[in-house]
């Protein structure tokens, strides 16, 4: 599904402007171009042997903060629904008021615990789901969840949809990479559901896994998020689309503002998901085991760019979580209250720590790694990461749960990691220069060329 109005196309430019962007996609072209017969020539020198790469997970975080609570951070999955009552988002946590109040919670649904899933749906029917409206933001008593349903338009109210089950799956990638996450959670593929999310203060990261399919080039939800990580600085995660398509262009993984994901077969031969887009910010976990959306207890394997985004969503999470544990940060979100910063704390000596949403996506991307070409197996339907231009696959590299480490390192100050190399760098600034301007967005990329009545939204403030 797709929120989609006018193709934006560059209207009434300039020459010189619409010369300049012709030859960055042609550059682009050309790097695709290398890469793939790049991965040709290789395929032929798969090996048996591949990289090992670590996963860690960090305890649950029970630490007290100076909230009477505990150190957390709050994630958005914008989607079909959730089923609140699997197992999967139970827990005996219960939110404290004052995040319930900050969140805008205007309803509280204590859900059946017991019984099928139909059992318990028809025990709550009357006194929770019928009497939820588009404008009500519920907390689901002995769950994770706190969830709202601003497009309306839906039978059951934030409940996933029996036929369904896309946001279940989704928001289970989030808590299987950080199970402390608060989920804020909202149903819908709107501007106006990616809103709902960014204008809630607490939240620290929103989740996208919808879009046009194949990438086409027309507009979708980019002035929600764009609003949520240039004006809330917050940070954004967007799915690339199921196809070789190059992200550049598509609505959700594209715009320079947002974090694009491709996938990564992670439990296979370690290379690049062929059905998945192209020329990423990163690639993730393609392949997970997610919560069901119609009973309580079961999970299914299932496949996508729309899994390997939450997932980094919930990476990054927990990156968060735990920097504002070490520098006693018991706030979440980058609201004017805190400066801006997504970290806003102070070291063991009481000098100020502070993180802006920049500086979590630049240690994303040093954190990021290329595996190697030669776990290559050529059966399994995967494409050679190609040691020519891996970044046109990959973009930055691969991300899971062994960039956690490296990633509060660097952020901490701790262990700073080394620069990418030249080649990666500039792979990725021709990547960046492209997505700039095409979306027309920062001052290094003239809004002239590309005219339509989104311009102003998208530009930020020179004065």
């Amino acid at each position: 599904m797709v929120d989609a109005a006018d193709v934006l196309l560059p209207v009434g430019a300039e020459v010189f402007d619409f010369w300049l962007f012709l030859v960055k996609m042609r550059t682009l072209l050309v790097i695709v171009l290398l890469a793939l017969a790049g991965s040709w020539v290789y395929w032929q020198m798969a090996l048996d042997d591949g990289d090992e790469n670590q996963s860690s997970q960090g305890n649950a975080a029970d630490n007290k903060a100076g909230n009477g609570w505990r150190y957390y951070s709050v994630v958005a999955p914008v989607d079909t629904g959730i089923n609140v009552y699997h197992d999967h988002f139970q827990t005996d946590e219960v939110y404290p008021n004052w995040l319930l109040e900050s969140l805008g919670v205007t309803k509280t649904c204590y859900i059946a615990l017991e019984g099928s899933w139909e059992e318990r749906y028809q025990a709550d029917k009357e006194g929770c789901w019928d009497s939820i409206t588009t404008s009500d933001i519920v907390y689901f008593y002995g769950t994770k969840i706190i969830g709202t349903s601003p497009d309306g338009g839906t039978d059951i109210h934030i409940l996933d949809d029996p036929s369904d089950g896309h946001g279940t799956a989704v928001t289970g990638a989030v808590l299987d990479a950080n199970p402390d996450a608060v989920i804020f959670f909202v149903e819908g593929f709107s501007t106006e559901a990616v809103l709902a999310a960014s204008n809630q203060p607490l939240v620290d990261i929103i989740s996208t896994s919808f879009g046009a399919i194949g990438s086409l080039p027309v507009p979708g939800i980019e002035t929600g998020t764009y609003e949520a990580v240039v004006g809330n600085k917050k940070i954004h995660t967007g799915a690339a689309d199921n196809t070789p398509s190059p992200a550049v262009q598509d609505a959700t993984a594209g715009p320079p503002w947002s974090i694009g994901i491709a996938g990564y077969a992670e439990e296979g031969d370690d290379q690049k998901e062929t059905m998945s887009g192209s020329y990423p910010d990163i690639a993730a976990d393609w392949t997970q085991l997610l919560p069901n959306h119609d009973d309580t207890d079961g999970y299914h394997e299932t496949s996508g760019t729309s899994f390997a985004t939450p997932r980094t969503a919930g990476i990054l999470s927990f990156v968060l979580q735990e920097l504002r544990d070490e520098f006693d940060d018991g706030g979440s979100g980058a609201s004017t209250e805190r400066g801006g910063y997504l970290v806003n704390g102070a070291t063991s000596e009481g000098e100020t720590f502070t993180l802006r949403n920049s500086e979590v996506r630049n240690a994303l991307n040093l954190s990021a790694w290329y595996p190697s070409f030669t776990t290559w197996d050529p059966f399994s339907g995967t494409t050679p990461v190609s040691p020519v231009a891996p970044c046109t696959q990959v973009g930055w590299g691969v991300v899971n749960m062994s960039n956690i480490e490296p990633m509060i390192m660097h952020l901490n100050g701790s262990q700073p990691m080394d620069d990418r190399p030249g080649d990666v760098v500039l792979c990725m600034t021709i990547n960046q220069e492209a997505r700039e301007a095409y979306w027309g967005v920062y001052p290094s990329a003239s809004s002239e060329g590309f005219a339509s009545d989104r311009v102003a939204l998208f530009k930020e403030d020179e004065s």
